[in-house]
């Protein structure tokens, strides 16, 4: 069991983050933050697997779509979840019912089939969480909101920078979250 989801879009440049943080100076950041004058936008996807409570996040540089998003189910797949569920016949996914895994997009259920179910021999069920209760799903609050509270006050003024706060995110429960960039570009439409 997983559950997926992907966080809002971070500008990442030298601009400010909301939350407070604990240093002898204020950091000096933009006061505006413009799109143009970012490095970049990152698209953080996550991926919690609830069974062993880790937390997969893959940053990509364009935009959320349902390739995206079913791209990143299948590289945690082939790297993770095949050695951790070695012996698993099937996959159940939860997510929210809107965005790149949306229950309408018939580009998720094509990449999801082609992908996962046909490629990697997978029987592959997905739970929406209806609208309005997609605040139950677990990766927002057992993996995005730890994250969202060790980068608070903190600009984002490279990848590497964010990467290095989503892995270094850790909860009391003993969450483990690893990270990595993907470089590949996802046009939408």
């Amino acid at each position: 069991v997983i559950s997926v989801d992907a966080k809002k879009k971070e500008l990442i440049g030298n601009f400010k983050n909301a939350g407070r943080g604990w240093c002898q100076a204020a950091e000096v950041v933009n006061d505006h933050d413009f799109e143009s004058e970012a490095l970049g936008k990152a698209v953080p996807y996550g991926i919690y697997d609830l069974n062993h409570n880790r937390g997969y996040v893959y940053v990509g540089q364009s935009a959320d779509t349902a390739e995206f998003a079913v791209d990143v189910i299948a590289q945690w797949w082939q790297t993770v979840g095949c050695r951790d569920f070695s012996h698993a016949p099937c996959l159940l996914v939860l997510c929210d019912g809107g965005g790149s895994n949306g229950w309408r997009s018939r580009l998720w259920k094509v990449q999801l089939q082609e992908q996962l179910a046909d490629l990697l021999e997978l029987e592959v069920t997905v739970c929406h969480y209806p609208k309005g209760a997609s605040k139950w799903n677990p990766v927002e609050h057992r993996l995005f909101g730890p994250i969202s509270l060790n980068w608070a006050g903190k600009p984002l003024r490279t990848f590497d920078t964010m990467l290095a706060y989503i892995r270094g995110t850790t909860t009391r429960a003993g969450l483990q979250v690893s990270a990595c960039l993907v470089e590949q570009l996802y046009e939408r439409g």
